[in-house]
């Protein structure tokens, strides 16, 4: 996802110095999609973990 960021980067600009404004507009909004999805990956790697603690059995179990 890095790597298709840092490709739109790239085009923007290469959009910008060519005046292709439509083309700009377009690749700002699929830039501004990658940029959320690294968020939402980030985010999903920073959840704390959960500790259940070890599982025990029921008093009326017996083997």
């Amino acid at each position: 996802m890095e790597e298709i960021r840092d490709n739109l980067l790239a085009r923007v600009a290469e959009a910008a110095r060519e005046g292709w404004l439509g083309e700009v507009e377009g690749l700002t909004v699929s830039l501004a999609g990658a940029e959320d999805q690294l968020a939402q990956i980030d985010r999903q790697s920073q959840k704390a973990t959960i500790i259940l603690g070890m599982p025990t059995t029921r008093s009326g179990d017996v083997e």
